[in-house]
């Protein structure tokens, strides 16, 4: 249910509901997206957005990665504890929790738009430099790439 919205399994409920609606409005069938795909984020919101289904669902993930906390997904996301102390972590939105540095890993073009947002604004010299330098941060994948066109004014 958490990779299916793409979101920490301790998001709050409204970094879910927006992950929701992002996934949503990418993937209903109107757009062009699977009707497959689209049941899927439904399950996982409905799920999620519940307090009663979401302890039920935790419990159950809980029993099933023999009592661990965090499930593969979550895991391999915040694998790398050195990563999250790299720089700023953000405090809001779908990546909360998430140093500048992983969100330049996992989506270079959230990074690019967040910082031409006012709220965005006082990250955007630390996200320039992360982006400009393509640090690869967790995992030894490839250093992102900037997309010619996205430039700022």
């Amino acid at each position: 249910m958490y990779r299916t919205l793409q979101v920490d399994p301790e998001a709050e409920v409204d970094v879910i509901r927006a992950a929701y609606r992002v996934l949503a409005a990418k993937n209903h069938p109107d757009v062009g997206g699977s009707a497959d795909q689209m049941s899927m984020i439904n399950r996982a919101w409905n799920t999620l957005s519940n307090p009663t289904a979401r302890a039920a669902y935790d419990r159950e993930r809980r029993l099933r990665n023999g009592g661990d906390k965090w499930d593969a997904y979550a895991a391999s996301t915040s694998s790398s504890a050195q990563a999250r102390s790299i720089g700023t972590v953000l405090e809001f939105g779908r990546y909360a929790g998430w140093s500048i540095a992983e969100v330049a890993q996992a989506d270079p073009d959230f990074l690019e738009w967040l910082a031409r947002t006012p709220n965005g604004r006082r990250y955007q010299s630390e996200i320039d430099e992360i982006l400009s330098r393509g640090i690869p941060v967790a995992m030894g994948a490839p250093a992102p790439s900037r997309r010619s066109g996205l430039g700022r004014r």
